[in-house]
Parts: structure tokens; sequence; C-alpha cells
């Protein structure tokens, strides 16, 4: 709005996270971790600095899909797999929004996997949270791309030959420029990081650790647990040390001779909290990122949770938009008129 030549900006609704609520109740089983997320999504959407109209949910097909329709939001239920696609055209096409992709770990990584990996590679400014139980879930228990080794499901009786995808190392070979996992009974902290994503301008990947409890119940409680979960995680906090354990008393630094990381113990040969590594997600060179999000595949090591990588980079949506505007810019703004009435004329015998 303009006023006395001054531009005037309207003031953003005060919202509460109720006013994200659909109405209509989510449908999930009891105790699904789904019910975790959507909770903590609403909770930071009050807080993104945008307008509710302007905030748009896209899904596939799976449990975590029929979210747009238990969020006060404009949504698409798309096609299976096809949701990053879908978001694609609707980011390029209206940059303005702030688009959400809700997928789950079959939904994005198996018939949506080239979908997935090109949404990263373009970086288009999407936040992409993907629900990873290790199962199909709608389907009623059958192996997913995340399953573990050997794991026995109603289509793999005998096991599963297949090594599972990691989703962050995926993503981070993808280009994706935000990439970060969370765990649905860690709500505070997950909310952290959606916040995080929610801020991010760029392709935005999210895993989050869900509990399926009738197909997949208890595929997280190795990191849950409370007996065992200060050994079994270790949170990423920017310009922090890498500690965990029992008191912090572990730490994670990288071994330059052996080009790797490890685990070290303070006070055991020296070792002070100096020689742990201090967390930076910023940083240009995802090599760390990539020692770190491939910890979750190794015996012995905690698994991260937080932001692998955040960095920022043009975005697709934007590089489009100056070429569209220096293509008008050289003969004018185009006529369809004048252009369906041109003078190249084809005559078909």
């Amino acid at each position: 709005m303009s006023t006395n030549g001054q531009t005037v900006t309207a003031a953003l609704p005060v919202y509460t996270k109720k006013d994200f609520e659909s109405g209509v109740d989510p449908r999930w089983c009891p105790g699904c971790g789904d019910y975790s997320i959507i909770n903590q999504i609403q909770k930071t959407l009050p807080s993104v600095g945008v307008k509710r109209e302007n905030i748009v949910f896209v899904s596939g097909i799976g449990c975590s899909s029929r979210f747009p329709y238990y969020m006060n939001n404009y949504g698409m239920h798309t096609l299976h797999g096809r949701a990053p696609s879908f978001a694609s055209g609707l980011k390029v096409s209206r940059p303005e929004l702030q688009v959400w992709i809700m997928t789950g770990d079959g939904d994005a990584l198996a018939i949506g996997g080239n979908h997935f990996i090109h949404a990263m590679r373009r970086n288009l400014d999407m936040k992409l949270v993907m629900f990873n139980n290790r199962i199909y879930g709608l389907t009623k228990g059958q192996v997913s791309p995340t399953s573990e080794l050997h794991k026995k499901t109603k289509s793999t009786p005998d096991g599963s030959p297949d090594y599972p995808f990691n989703p962050p190392l995926l993503a981070l070979g993808a280009g994706a420029t935000f990439v970060a996992r969370a765990i649905d009974v860690e709500g505070v902290h997950m909310g952290g990081v959606l916040k995080a994503a929610a801020d991010h301008k760029g392709s935005t990947f999210v895993e989050v650790f869900q509990n399926c409890p009738v197909f997949n119940d208890g595929a997280y409680t190795f990191l849950t647990e409370k007996a065992n979960k200060a050994e079994a995680q270790v949170r990423m906090e920017q310009g922090k040390p890498l500690l965990f354990g029992k008191d912090n008393k572990k730490g994670l630094r990288i071994n330059h001779q052996r080009g790797e990381l490890e685990v070290v113990v303070l006070g055991e040969n020296g070792i002070t909290e100096k020689d742990i590594l201090v967390h930076d997600a910023t940083r240009e060179d995802p090599t760390i990122a990539y020692m770190l999000a491939g910890l979750a595949d190794k015996a012995g090591f905690p698994t991260p949770i937080g932001v692998f990588r955040n960095v920022q980079k043009p975005t697709c949506e934007e590089m489009t938009w100056e070429m569209i505007d220096a293509a008008k810019a050289k003969p004018g703004a185009g006529q369809l008129a004048k252009l369906l009435a041109g003078n190249d004329t084809w005559t078909i015998k």
C-alpha cells in the first residue's frame, strides 16, 4: 500500500497455534508420532512471519500425506511421490508463498526418489519434512527404503537384503542447502529445528524419526529411552562442541591421521573440551556434514540430531524470475494477440 509516496507494509496478524488447526481431528493411530510433528508445526507457524494464506502444504500418498487436511492453510494432496513436482511448479509461479512438503520415507525415497533429489538439487525455497518410520504404514507393514538390513516384514518374511538409504546423506549429496534431523518424542528440540527450517531460504530437508506403533513399534527406542539416550544421541548446536554421554563426558573430534571422526572421553589421554569438534552448519564445504550424517550407520557412535547444514546461495525461483524479467526487458512486454497473429504461419497439407 502506498501513502503520500511512501510504502506502508500491512501489519502481520498475530497468530496462535489454533489459527492453523483446520478443525478436522487428525486420523492417525493412537500413539503415532505424526501427532507430535503436526503439533510442533502448528506451534511454529505463528512465528515464521508469513500470512496464513501465503503458507501452503503439499503432500503425496501415505499416512504423513493426510497432513494438509488437518492444517488451516491452502494445501494440495497430490500423487504418490510427486509432491515435490507439484510444489516446485507452485513455488516458481508464486515465489512469495512459503511452501511445505509433507512426505514419508516410502513416498519420498521409493516412487518419489527422483523427484526428491531434483527438488534438493535445484535449491527451490521449499521445506520438505520427511516422516521416517522405516516402514510402509498406510499399506500395512512392508519394507521401505529406510528399513534396516535384514528387516522382516510382510514383504520380506525372511529379512530384507537391501541396504537402507541414509536420508540426510542423500539430501546432502543432492545439494540441499539445509539438512536436519529431529525425533518425534523430542518435541521442544523438533520445534527449534522446524523454526530454523522455516527461516531458511533454499532447498530444506528435515528428517523426523517417527514411531509407527502398529507396524514398526520401537524402531527408535535405542535413541529415545531415558536409560540410553544420553549415550545414543549427540545434539548439533551451532558454535558448540559436539559433546554427549552422561554429564557430557564424551565428544567427537576429527582424527586427522585417519581423516575421520572418532569418539573421545574428556580427561583420558589428555583430552580436553578444546579437542572436541565445534559444530558449524554454515560451513560451505559439506564434508564434515557428510561425516556427521554417516554416524547413524556406524556402530559405537551416537546418532546426530539437529541441523547438519545451513548455507545460502541463490534459489532456483529467484534466478528463473531474473531470466524472465531480463527477457521481458529486451523487446518490451509481450502481447499474446500479436504473437498469435504473427508472420510465422504454416500450411498443413
